[in-house]
C-alpha cells in the first residue's frame, strides 16, 4: 500500500515524499480513508506509530477541497493538545504536511504573551493547534471565533479527557458548533474514557491497531532495584559504564529535576532540565539543544512524556516511576520510534513497588530486573508480576519471648515497616491505627 492508494491529492503526496514517508503505518492506513469520508473517529495506537499524520494529512485535504475561505478571527479546524510541547510538535508536523497547500496554520498556548497570538488570529487560520487554557482565554477576549469550525481533533485524548481537563473541555464544547467532525487520537484509552468519548462523538468509527496499553516492542525495558538515596549515584555509574551519549531522563517532581541537573552539572556533565515552572522559551531552548546533541542529558517531568519527537533517541531513563501508570508508556515511547530500536531503564526503590506493579499490570508484562553490583538495595524491592500482585517475601518465624513482664504491651495490629500496604499506585501505605473502646463500662 502507498499513500497514493489512500486517495490523497498530489500536493500532499509530494510533501510526504519530501519528508521520506513511503508506506502508511497501520493507523494511517485505517484512519486516513475514514477521516476523508468525514467520519467521527476514535483511534488508539502505540506512540511513535504516526498518529499525527493519520489525522493531520486527511484533515488538510478536506480543508483544501471543501468549505469557504477562513474568516477573520476564525479557525476551520482545531487540534487540542494537553501540553505546550505537544502543541509545538503537532504544529510543526502540520506545517510540513501543508507546505504545498494554500492553507494557514498556527499554534497557541500559555506561558508566553497572548498579544502576538491575538494579532496573528486577526486574519484567521485554517488549522489552529491549541492548549485548552489559552484557547479559552482567546475566545473570551473575542480574539477567536469558532462558528466556522468544521473539525475538532483531540490529540492524546486520554489526557485531554482526564478529570483534570474536564472543566476546560466542557467550556470548549459549549463554544463549538454542534455540526462538526470529531477525531480522538491517543496511545492509551481506559474503559471509562472510552465510554465518555463515545458520548461526545456521532456514530464513531473505532480503530485499534495494536493491543491496548502496550508499549512498543521496539523498546527493550528493564529495571534496576536501588535504594532511593543512591539513585543519583547509580545513574552516574550507569551513564559512565554504558558511555551514554544522549539520554532523556524522567523525574517525578520539578525539584527532583533541578536537583539531578545540579548534581550532573557539578560533575561536569552537560545536562539541562525542563518542567512546568520554567518559561516556554527556556524549555524550548533546552529541547532544541538536546535535539542538536549540544546537551547530553535532558531531565524532565512528565511535561515531556508526550509529543516530543527526537530522532533516533537511543535511551530513556525513569529516574522516578510515574504516579500514573499510563505515563510510563508515553515516557518510553520517546525512544524506539518509527521502526527504530530503543532502550528504557527504570531505577526503582522499595517505596515505588506499587507503581511498578501497576505498570506491569497495565502493560501485561513483568519487567526484567538487573541487580547492579555494589548498588544492591538495603531495602528490598518486593517481587511483582503482570497480574498486579506484589509478592512478599515470607517472614521468618519469630522466636518465643522469654517469660516475664518486661515485654511491650500489645496495642493492636499495625502494618510492619518492611511491608507494603495494598494500596493504589499513587497512595502511600497507611498505618492502621487500633481502635479502643473508651466509653463507660456497662454494669453487670
Amino acid at each position: 500500500m502507498t499513500f497514493a492508494t489512500l486517495g490523497l491529492i498530489e500536493p500532499l503526496q509530494r510533501a510526504l515524499d519530501t519528508l521520506g514517508y513511503q508506506t502508511p503505518t497501520p493507523v494511517q492506513a485505517q484512519a486516513i480513508p475514514a477521516v476523508l469520508a468525514s467520519r467521527d473517529l476514535m483511534a488508539a495506537a502505540q506512540t511513535g506509530t504516526g498518529k499525527t499524520a493519520a489525522f493531520a494529512v486527511p484533515l488538510l485535504q478536506l480543508l483544501t477541497m471543501e468549505g469557504p475561505k477562513v474568516a477573520a478571527n476564525s479557525a476551520r479546524a482545531l487540534i487540542l493538545c494537553p501540553t505546550r510541547e505537544l502543541a509545538e510538535q503537532v504544529h510543526a508536523s502540520v506545517a510540513e504536511y501543508a507546505q504545498n497547500l494554500p492553507l494557514t496554520t498556527y499554534a497557541v498556548y500559555g506561558g508566553v504573551s497572548i498579544n502576538p497570538q491575538m494579532m496573528k488570529l486577526r486574519k484567521g487560520v485554517d488549522v489552529l493547534v491549541a492548549t485548552p487554557g489559552r484557547l479559552i482565554d482567546l475566545f473570551r477576549q473575542n480574539a477567536l471565533k469558532l462558528n466556522q469550525l468544521q473539525t475538532l481533533v483531540l490529540d492524546e485524548a486520554d489526557r485531554m479527557l482526564d478529570l483534570g481537563f474536564s472543566e476546560e473541555l466542557a467550556n470548549i464544547y459549549r463554544m463549538l458548533p454542534k455540526k462538526r467532525q470529531t477525531l480522538l487520537f491517543s496511545a492509551t484509552f481506559s474503559d471509562e474514557i472510552r465510554t465518555l468519548a463515545g458520548q461526545m462523538l456521532n456514530d464513531p468509527l473505532s480503530i485499534e491497531v495494536s493491543p491496548r496499553n502496550v508499549a512498543a516492542n521496539t523498546v527493550k525495558q528493564w529495571v534496576v532495584p536501588v535504594d532511593k538515596k543512591r539513585k543519583p549515584e547509580l545513574f552516574v555509574h550507569l551513564m559512565r559504564k554504558g558511555r551514554w551519549k544522549q539520554v532523556l531522563v524522567f523525574a517525578k517532581t520539578r525539584n527532583g529535576v533541578d536537583a539531578l541537573v545540579d548534581k550532573l552539572q557539578g560533575l561536569g556533565i552537560n545536562a539541562d532540565g525542563i518542567h512546568g515552572d520554567k518559561p516556554q522559551a527556556t524549555r524550548q531552548r533546552a529541547l532544541d539543544r538536546f535535539k542538536s546533541s549540544d546537551v547530553q542529558i535532558l531531565v524532565a517531568t512528565d511535561v515531556a512524556a508526550r509529543g516530543l519527537d527526537i530522532e533516533d533517541l537511543p535511551l530513556v531513563v525513569n529516574f522516578d516511576l510515574p504516579i500514573v501508570a499510563e505515563d510510563y508508556i508515553h515516557r518510553i515511547g520517546r525512544t524506539g520510534r518509527a521502526g527504530n530500536t530503543g532502550e528504557a531503564i527504570s531505577l526503582v526503590c522499595a517505596d515505588e513497588v506499587n507503581m511498578l506493579s501497576a505498570i506491569e499490570m497495565l502493560t501485561r508484562q513483568t519487567l526484567t530486573r538487573h541487580m547492579e553490583q555494589d548498588f544492591e538495595p538495603e531495602h528490598r524491592v518486593p517481587d511483582t508480576d503482570a497480574s498486579g500482585q506484589v509478592v512478599k517475601k515470607p517472614k521468618k518465624p519469630k522466636k518465643p519471648k522469654a517469660s516475664g513482664g518486661g515485654g511491650k504491651r500489645n496495642l493492636g495490629k499495625w502494618v510492619d515497616s518492611g511491608e507494603v500496604a495494598p494500596a493504589e499506585p499513587s497512595i502511600k501505605p497507611v498505618r492502621k491505627v487500633p481502635v479502643f473502646n473508651t466509653g463507660p463500662r456497662k454494669k453487670k
